[in-house]
């Protein structure tokens, strides 16, 4: 008995010690000691042991080298529009909360304290790197249920590049597959990791939440995790990490790709990014990358033209024709449609009909000369509250929604648009779907931000801020009869 006793008194002191050390981690703040890097919530095993720069690993991993390059992972601290608002979020609230946003954008130079602030001088090759292939390939594992709000959020993960033994450095690399023989080649250890093959790999940096408040921003594991992607074992990588057609076969079949089939492409919808990455690359004469972002540009647009459908079905009242339903479907994307910051992504439908003479009967969505879009234009986003429950665009800024109109995965939303005709002739009806990272004025206040150290002309030959490229994701055209048959 007495041992038995002495079990129960045990497991409920540790019990206790777990429930107090949570608590010192929720409320408004975070335990400093268990996440020093806060509001970054990465954990650093530290070591003499230091990270390796992407162009050591393409020695010997030049496919999986140029497959990476040009990726928004290879990009993510250079992004222009990320710098823009990186800067104007330091001048808004300091660069001890920025580091949120640099725990994930440049990982490893958090951890070494290299990043100071917005801008690229004076940064080493690995800072710029972004989300280089030592700091994926470092991650030993994740905290998840210990952060404030007991799941992935603002870069949950522990990394790990290697270790001492008896005063030998050893650099260890965790990678999705067993280990063969030869693996490393004396340069590294290597080490299966289930992880790799998980959700939750991504999920550290692809879910965040306020820094303060810890309130969501972004829910894109959350999106996956309620989804039916989840119940079938389709993770972030059997979608991002394959070509355009494999993603299309794991979308529809629930198919996981082979090993063959995964490449680092990490492609989703950024194709803003890939754009700019090809004007830089063809300023600074370097062919091989260009085409490389052309080729991501190609499949980003790709994924966002095979991510939606539309259904369109008249509606008759009394035999006459009184609206349209438009059913906005997410047929492939393992998320919401869209998803990340939905305050900001622009996903909206362009509706025209038309008589049989060419008169507009009926317009909504068309955007002026401007880039604004109309008042009534049916948006697929959210709109960011700040505290004084008022609208609030900037992430520091933004605690709760007001409104939260995405689409779940393989899940839709409906529209109705009335529609009218005295003319007994036909309607024509034509629906686009389309697609733009952020709105206009968005656009122009980020990239006007950019740090000093980022010539926009000297990088990519741009002189001013070009009106936000659109794509088209569906269209469809449609004739109706006025009167019901």
């Amino acid at each position: 008995m007495k041992g038995k006793y002495s079990g129960i008194t045990i497991g409920m002191s540790a019990g206790l010690i777990a429930v107090a050390s949570l608590a010192m981690a929720t409320g408004n703040g975070v335990d400093m000691e268990q996440y020093p890097y806060a509001p970054s919530l990465i954990q650093w095993e530290k070591s003499a042991a230091e990270f390796t720069e992407p162009e050591t690993c393409a020695e010997c991993h030049p496919q999986q080298y140029e497959e990476w390059r040009g990726s928004m992972h290879s990009i993510a601290f250079q992004d222009p529009i990320y710098q823009g608002e990186l800067k104007l979020a330091i001048e808004a609230v300091g660069h001890d909360v920025a580091k949120q946003c640099e725990g994930c954008h440049t990982a490893a130079a958090v951890v070494n304290g290299e990043v100071k602030g917005a801008g690229l001088k004076d940064l080493s090759p690995l800072a710029m790197a972004g989300v280089s292939c030592d700091v994926c390939h470092s991650i030993k594992g994740h905290t998840h249920w210990q952060t404030p709000t007991h799941q992935p959020e603002n870069g949950s993960m522990i990394l790990s590049p290697g270790k001492e033994v008896d005063g030998e450095v050893i650099l260890t690399k965790f990678g999705p597959f067993p280990a063969s023989e030869d693996c490393g080649e004396g340069f590294h250890e290597c080490v299966e990791s289930p992880l790799h093959l998980k959700t939750e790999l991504c999920a550290s940096c692809h879910q965040v939440t306020h820094y303060e408040k810890h309130t969501p921003l972004e829910m894109t594991y959350t999106e996956w995790k309620n989804s039916t992607y989840a119940a079938k074992d389709i993770n972030c990588q059997d979608c991002h990490m394959v070509d355009l057609e494999t993603f299309k076969r794991s979308a529809d079949t629930f198919q996981k790709p082979v090993r063959g089939e995964y490449h680092h492409y990490f492609n989703g919808a950024n194709f803003l990014m890939y754009a700019l990455t090809e004007m830089a690359a063809k300023k600074a004469g370097d062919e091989e990358l260009a085409v490389s972002a052309r080729q991501k540009y190609e499949m980003a647009v790709g994924r966002l033209q095979a991510a939606a459908e539309l259904d369109i079905d008249p509606i008759y009242r009394d035999g006459r024709l009184a609206e349209v339903k438009i059913r906005v479907n997410n047929r492939r994307a393992g998320h919401n449609l869209p998803t990340s910051l939905t305050n900001i992504r622009q996903m909206w439908l362009e509706v025209t009909a038309t008589d049989a003479s060419g008169k507009v009967v009926m317009s909504s969505g068309h955007i002026d000369e401007k880039g604004k879009l109309p008042e009534g234009t049916r948006l697929f986003n959210s709109d960011g509250m700040g505290e004084n429950m008022h609208f609030a665009l900037d992430p520091w800024e933004i605690v709760s929604f007001s409104k939260h109109d995405t689409i779940p995965p393989k899940g839709y939303r409906e529209v109705h648009y009335g529609l009218s005709s005295n003319s007994s002739t036909p309607i024509t009806l034509n629906v686009k779907l389309r697609f733009r990272q952020a709105n206009q004025k968005v656009a122009e206040k980020l990239l006007s931000h950019v740090p000093d150290d980022m010539h926009l002309d000297v990088i990519y030959g741009i002189k001013e801020v070009p009106p936000v490229p659109i794509i088209d994701m569906v269209e469809k055209t449609l004739q109706f009869e006025t009167s019901e048959k």
